[in-house]
């Protein structure tokens, strides 16, 4: 007869806690995986990284020798329209890059993945951070294709305003990978995309992306200053325009950072407990 064996230290031992891998599993081989995921996905690249360009052309191509400076020429160095609508442009493809990544979530929850990998010793933290930087490289990829298309097409600009207004359109677009995650833990699968997709054409013309909001009624303005793309739009085309520094846009990005980081932290909370 076969004797089972006792319970004793070693069981207590097999019962302990589980040993979590140092950055509770975040590595490069899991990052890997999902940016690739990322790429691999047709149609996430097209509303990306190909509609900002395309959005671009239509509506910048023609302004590219006209001036946004009254009295000085874009022959004498002054910017151009082209590149006011091309930093915009290169926001909104950030913009959808990073809300995309979030928005990621609901399917895997719908598809049953999250429980699977609460199973393993990957930490929430991680796997957060991981759709974090996998939305940051499609939105890096966004910018830079606008800005090759400007250059392309004659946008002339210093150096450091290139570097500038890219960096401030690649980097805060982490606002909308907050408001991704908090829709993606909030809403069913099924229905993020019906929602997404008309929030961010509004937030995008409202917040002044596709028509300067000094050009709109004064109500729509008052309407346009409390979108999170107002705040970022501003900060992005800030060392294009040369004038001084917008405040109220850096309290825009920063409040909504706020309100919907603590919306998916609290959401993702629900989930888990849910789960």
């Amino acid at each position: 007869m076969t004797t089972l064996p006792a319970a004793g230290p070693a069981a207590s031992t097999l019962a302990g806690p589980r040993n979590v891998p140092p950055l509770g599993s975040f590595n490069a081989t899991l990052l890997g995986i999902e940016i690739k995921r990322r790429f691999r996905n047709r149609r996430t690249l097209f509303f990306t990284v190909a509609f900002p360009v395309v959005m671009f052309l239509a509506f910048g191509l023609q302004y590219r020798d006209t001036s946004i400076e009254a009295g000085r020429t874009v022959a004498q160095g002054a910017p151009s329209v082209a590149a006011f609508i091309m930093i915009s442009m290169a926001v909104y493809g950030a913009m959808m890059a990073s809300t995309s990544a979030g928005g990621a979530v609901a399917i895997e929850r719908q598809l049953g993945w999250s429980r699977q990998l609460r199973l393993t010793p990957l930490h929430p933290a991680a796997n957060i951070s991981v759709k974090i930087l996998g939305g940051l490289s499609i939105g890096l990829v966004a910018v830079l294709a606008t800005f090759a298309t400007g250059l392309v097409i004659g946008v002339r600009l210093p150096i450091h305003v290139w570097i500038e207004a890219g960096t401030a359109a690649w980097l805060g677009s982490l606002v909308f990978t907050a408001m991704g995650l908090m829709v993606g833990y909030l809403v069913p699968s099924e229905n993020v995309m019906q929602f997404m997709g008309p929030a961010l054409a509004f937030l995008a013309f409202f917040g002044g992306l596709f028509q300067p909001l000094d050009q709109m009624a004064k109500p729509l303005q008052d309407i346009g200053v409390w979108t999170p793309t107002y705040g970022l739009g501003e900060i992005a085309r800030a060392p294009l325009s040369g004038e001084a520094f917008n405040w109220l846009a850096v309290g825009n990005v920063i409040l909504w950072l706020a309100v919907f980081g603590v919306g998916a932290a609290l959401a993702f909370r629900r989930d888990t407990k849910r789960v």
